[in-house]
């Protein structure tokens, strides 16, 4: 299929993929999928300094430019993006460093896999599928939405092979940017108060990083990826209590539970950036909030998600080592 559009061979075994922002949770979790799976790696990040396993390639590069880009890419069968701009940042620096990526994978002849989330869809009632539409009206659920229709459309077009990866909120080792990342972590470990945004009450899927890893790798390496977005693997859903709890048993149970409210969070953020831009997705925590990943079951399966129980010993432990270095 590839070949016959002119993108150049599939990738395979002993070709080069290459991770752009590898120093990020969801990129340095990669890096590590695909040095395991035996892959060739090259490891790109704006300092060259990420931490990788041995025999990976790293590169500094600026992947928002069109030389670093190239760079990046040159020689690539796979580039995966899994880098992003601040947080508060998204609508004006995500376009064009997106567009800087698909360049440079594109002069290399290689497929980009997409690491995105789930902000496009805005709310909705019901498991969320990769068929409902980009019905968010927040900034950056539209700037998601607009990247991503974006880089589908150079793959109808035949310029470039594009696989779009989405996960929900994630944890893991390595995982600090998160709304259920370091700042939950590491006041479990500390024995502090451990606070969920919103209802306690409500089923919310949670993404492991190595399962979000292991499904975008399996994205790069088939071609029945290509040309569509994909919700990856994602152990159960699990209510905002249950998953504390989870982390608070594994830290050594010395923690309370409690929860700040959409009103609490929204006052924070008048006095906090980044609080006040997670405002405009508090409405993933007050209802519902589940992934459907069955197309991806069904297609590349049978893939079983690591349960959270294992997920969350792996990554209090990991902060238990090196939560308070980063």
């Amino acid at each position: 299929m590839a070949t016959d559009a002119g993108w150049g061979a599939s990738p395979g075994t002993g070709d080069l993929h290459v991770v752009v922002g590898a120093s990020g949770a969801t990129g340095g979790a990669l890096v590590r999928e695909l040095a395991r799976r035996g892959r060739r790696v090259r490891a790109v990040n704006r300092g060259g300094d990420a931490a990788v396993p041995d025999g990976v390639e790293r590169l500094a590069a600026d992947v928002a430019t069109a030389g670093g880009a190239k760079a990046a890419a040159a020689g690539a069968a796979v580039v995966y993006h899994c880098a992003q701009p601040p947080y508060t940042d998204w609508p004006a620096a995500f376009p064009p460093l997106t567009e800087a990526i698909a360049e440079g994978a594109a002069a290399a002849g290689a497929k980009l896999v997409l690491a995105d989330n789930l902000y496009l869809y805005g709310p909705h009632d019901g498991p969320l599928t990769e068929d409902l539409p980009a019905a968010a009206t927040g900034p950056k659920g539209r700037t998601r939405a607009r990247m991503a229709e974006g880089l589908l459309a150079r793959h109808r077009q035949g310029l470039l092979r594009v696989a779009i990866g989405r996960a929900s909120n994630y944890y893991g080792p390595g995982g600090l940017a998160s709304v259920t990342g370091a700042r939950l972590f590491r006041a479990a470990v500390a024995g502090r108060t451990v606070r969920w945004i919103g209802r306690l009450d409500q089923p919310h899927t949670l993404s492991y990083l190595e399962d979000v890893a292991a499904g975008l790798a399996t994205l790069g390496d088939d071609d029945r990826a290509d040309g569509q977005a994909w919700h990856l693997p994602a152990a159960e859903p699990l209510t905002g209590r249950q998953f504390l709890e989870l982390v608070v048993a594994a830290s050594g149970g010395r923690s309370q539970i409690a929860t700040n409210s959409a009103a609490m969070t929204r006052l924070a953020g008048v006095f906090v950036p980044m609080i006040r831009e997670v405002g405009e997705v508090l409405y993933e925590f007050q209802a519902p909030y589940v992934v459907d990943w069955s197309k991806f079951q069904r297609t590349f399966g049978p893939y079983t998600p690591t349960p959270h129980a294992e997920a969350v010993a792996r990554t209090v432990d990991w902060f238990k080592k090196y939560g308070d270095s980063e």
